[in-house]
């Protein structure tokens, strides 16, 4: 019992780690000598990257991102037996990822909102659920010119395609929960949204 449950601390630390490796922060850093946190948003995110480094640079921290959220979920997926046929492990990393993304711990827990890394995360627990939601976000995304709208729509649709997909109950309530954490940390986007002063993709 005690190594089981080492093993699923183990799983969180590391996943929390390996979230928080600040991508854009390294990418801006290293192209520009600017901190991200500085400038738009002060998010780590590709959103904000873009604002600096432009298009090619948002996909290249957006997948590197999601990437950075489908490890360690693969890895537990893979390697952990604990509870293994709940995908207890799984969801474990999956949050810590996130949570590691959004307040890292190299970068005095101030980090991006975790969209990508929160559709990387899905895409391992369920490829059929993550691919889908990143079509919704490419498309909501598209009409609207609003990333943040984009975001928000796609993340909230996700436990119900896990739902529909008959995946693991702990899988859904983790899309349910990830959904609420991450459009909270939207709050500033649907407030600005509302007063009509939101960026759009240009």
């Amino acid at each position: 019992m005690i190594i089981k449950f080492a093993e699923l601390i183990i799983t969180a630390v590391v996943a929390y780690l390996i979230g928080s490796i600040p991508t854009g922060y390294i990418i801006v850093k290293t192209k520009t000598g600017q901190d991200i946190r500085q400038v738009g948003s002060g998010s780590t995110g590709a959103t904000n990257v873009k604002r600096v480094l432009g298009k090619k640079w948002f996909f290249i921290v957006m997948i590197l991102d999601a990437i950075k959220g489908a490890i360690p979920v693969l890895l537990a997926k893979y390697f952990i037996t604990t509870a293994a046929h709940l995908g207890l492990a799984d969801v474990i990393a999956a949050v810590a990822v996130i949570i590691g993304h959004s307040k890292p711990v190299f970068l005095g827990f101030k980090g991006g909102k975790s969209v990508a890394s929160g559709v990387g995360t899905m895409l391992a627990l369920n490829w059929i659920a993550g691919l889908s939601i990143a079509v919704i976000w490419a498309i909501i995304t598209y009409f609207t010119k609003y990333v943040s709208v984009g975001s928000i729509i796609a993340l909230a649709a996700s436990p119900f395609i896990m739902y529909y997909l008959n995946a693991p109950l702990a899988y859904i309530v983790y899309c349910s929960i990830g959904a609420i954490y991450i459009i909270y940390l939207h709050r500033e986007n649907i407030k600005r949204l509302i007063q009509g002063c939101e960026n759009k993709v240009r």
